[in-house]
């Protein structure tokens, strides 16, 4: 499969086809994606809600202002912050470095003491900031792993954060919404499905130094 032929067949899908559903392959395949994307220090500050429940999506609509690719959508994927990157936190993420690959403690805790020391003197703005980038990689991501395999997304920034979280209970699992992505497949009636990409030139956007 060409890349750049699926990237132009990718468009933000205005409306989904509510009776196709994704298969459990599919969506094996976009949870995997997500959990291989780059992160900053390879933290993996941002995990992401898989949803799939007709009822909950249409309650999120009405957060989402009414925008119906979150209801008709097969699937709902929520790219949510942890909200509390800490000491404990770096250190689980260098236990999971020594156990994968037996790196020896001479050389994790110099890296690992400064990034605690680092983000310690960050503030919880900053640290959120930082996090929102790695959601914005995440996404990057899952939209050209979407392109490629064939799958319908639409990349969301409008919806209440807030009530997202209260109607997933994010905040009690120590999450904040930040990014919403409906996929499944568009509607054989969106308008936009059939429109000319609009692009500037390659030659235009592209600076080459030799």
């Amino acid at each position: 499969m060409n890349t750049i032929t699926q990237l132009q067949w990718r468009y933000a899908v205005k409306k989904f086809d509510s009776t196709k559903i994704l298969s459990e392959v599919q969506i094996t395949l976009l949870k995997e994606a997500f959990n291989l994307t780059a992160t900053s220090y390879g933290l993996q500050p941002v995990k992401m809600v898989v949803l799939k429940n007709k009822a909950l999506q249409e309650e999120l609509t009405t957060h989402s202002y009414n925008q119906e690719q979150i209801k008709d959508a097969s699937h709902l994927l929520i790219l949510c912050l942890t909200t509390n990157i800490d000491r404990a936190f770096i250190e689980d993420y260098f236990a999971l470095v020594k156990e994968q690959r037996n790196t020896p403690d001479t050389i994790l805790t110099p890296f690992k003491d400064f990034l605690i020391e680092d983000f310690s003197k960050k503030s919880p703005e900053t640290i959120a900031a930082w996090s929102t980038n790695q959601a914005y990689i995440a996404l990057g991501n899952l939209l050209t792993v979407c392109a490629i395999e064939g799958i319908d997304a639409c990349p969301m920034e409008g919806f209440s954060q807030e009530r997202y979280n209260e109607v997933l209970q994010l905040d009690k699992q120590g999450l904040h919404a930040v990014l919403a992505i409906p996929v499944g497949y568009r509607a054989a009636d969106d308008y936009m499905k059939d429109l000319v990409k609009v692009r500037k030139n390659t030659e235009e956007m592209v600076i080459e130094i030799s």
